[in-house]
């Protein structure tokens, strides 16, 4: 049954700053403090954390696309807050929302509506993949700042664009805009802002409708195997195949046979 997930956040007001909605096994994640550009407090992070726990461990959602309000994904830490989250956020990961992004099994979707500033952006990095709308921008202050980075993204990034374009997007804190984000093969689509979330729910959808068993394995595969060289990842790629096909019973092909034979009359994915 489709209904909102029961929530603890903090509240501004009679508004939650974080909002969870679930409806046909896909949860959607809203930061929602739009006139503070979604930043973060040190409440707002453990309880984004708790809630990538709770949504992890919940057999109705299969996929979690997370978003801002307003003009911004994500603006970073709130700096009122900065001592208190900076000295604290390496060492707890039950209160780490990228750990809990990391640790997470199912699929996440980032919808980038806006700025991903610093923290912003290294929760968008947490994510399985991302869409942006096209006025989005991604911006990397710890430099400007004098801020370390303890959630990924003097790594992630290198990994994803390349060392040089990494070197540039952190060293010079200048804003990385939508179009060449798509074009380094940082984000997977840029669309206008109006077609942002009806693009990341088909994208959400179209993995709901798979094997929900295989895309949690598939998910740990690719994570797993970028993180080890060529040769260990495919040594490990085996090894899991071997052990999912051992462990399975003769109805599990005979569905795959059905699903093959009945594929042609199914409903076509609108991607």
């Amino acid at each position: 049954m489709d209904r909102p997930i029961d929530q603890r956040q903090q509240k501004q007001g009679s508004e939650a700053l974080i909002l969870v909605e679930k409806r046909s096994g896909i949860a959607t994640i809203t930061l929602n403090r739009p006139k503070a550009l979604n930043a973060l407090t040190k409440p707002m992070l453990t309880i984004l954390a708790g809630i990538f726990r709770q949504l992890d461990s919940d057999p109705e959602v299969k996929v979690i696309i997370i978003t801002g309000s307003g003009r911004a994904f994500c603006s970073g830490v709130d700096l009122t807050a900065a001592q208190e989250v900076f000295k604290g956020d390496v060492k707890d990961k039950s209160a780490d929302p990228v750990a809990q992004m990391e640790r997470c099994k199912k699929p996440i979707i980032g919808a980038i509506n806006g700025l991903a500033i610093t923290a912003g952006f290294e929760l968008s990095l947490a994510c399985d993949m991302l869409f942006a709308s096209s006025n989005a921008k991604f911006i990397d202050t710890h430099s400007k700042f004098g801020i370390f980075p303890s959630w990924g993204l003097s790594q992630k990034l290198a990994r994803l664009i390349g060392v040089n374009r990494a070197r540039e997007v952190s060293l010079t804190a200048l804003p990385l805009e939508a179009s060449t984000a798509e074009r380094w093969g940082l984000v997977n689509r840029v669309v206008s802002p109006s077609e942002l979330m009806e693009t990341a729910r088909a994208v959400a959808e179209a993995i709901a409708r798979n094997d929900e068993k295989m895309v949690l394995l598939y998910k740990a595969m690719i994570n797993d195997g970028v993180n080890v060289a060529l040769g260990n990842a495919l040594e490990l790629e085996k090894e899991r195949a071997h052990d999912y096909y051992s462990k399975m019973k003769p109805d599990h092909f005979q569905a795959m046979q059905k699903y093959i034979t009945g594929r042609s009359s199914s409903r076509q994915s609108k991607l």
